[in-house]
């Protein structure tokens, strides 16, 4: 079965282009080092929870929205090796990162409903 990093971050909202090449330049280096599929998600409907939600999760400041992303790696194993290679790869070294990344977090999860596995 597939494995899934998922991430969560706050971008300023004026940021939405430079995050979105940022992430666009990221998501081939993510595939030639092995991911089989990389979703960048712009927040357009993110309610505010009693207890939390995504934008107390990254402590969004005013003017900031929330980028929900995945990877799918076609195992938890060749996501090790494939992210070891693409953090190594200098065309991810970016200097000036379009959001905080300390409010980012990110984790890997293996799937229990897949409805695309076979």
């Amino acid at each position: 079965m597939t494995y899934i990093d998922g991430f969560v971050i706050p971008v300023p909202a004026g940021n939405r282009e430079a995050y979105r090449k940022v992430a666009a330049a990221a998501a081939p280096v993510f595939k030639e080092h092995g991911a089989l599929h990389v979703v960048e998600c712009w927040g357009d409907d993110i309610p505010d929870g009693e207890i939390t939600d995504f934008k107390k999760a990254v402590k969004a400041e005013a003017g900031e929205n929330v980028v929900f992303s995945w990877i799918v790696w076609p195992s938890k194993e060749a996501r090790d090796a494939g992210n070891k290679k693409a953090m190594e790869d200098p065309r991810l070294a970016v200097s000036d990162m379009p959001f905080d990344t300390k409010r980012m977090f990110w984790g890997g999860f293996t799937p229990i409903v897949d409805t695309e596995s076979k």
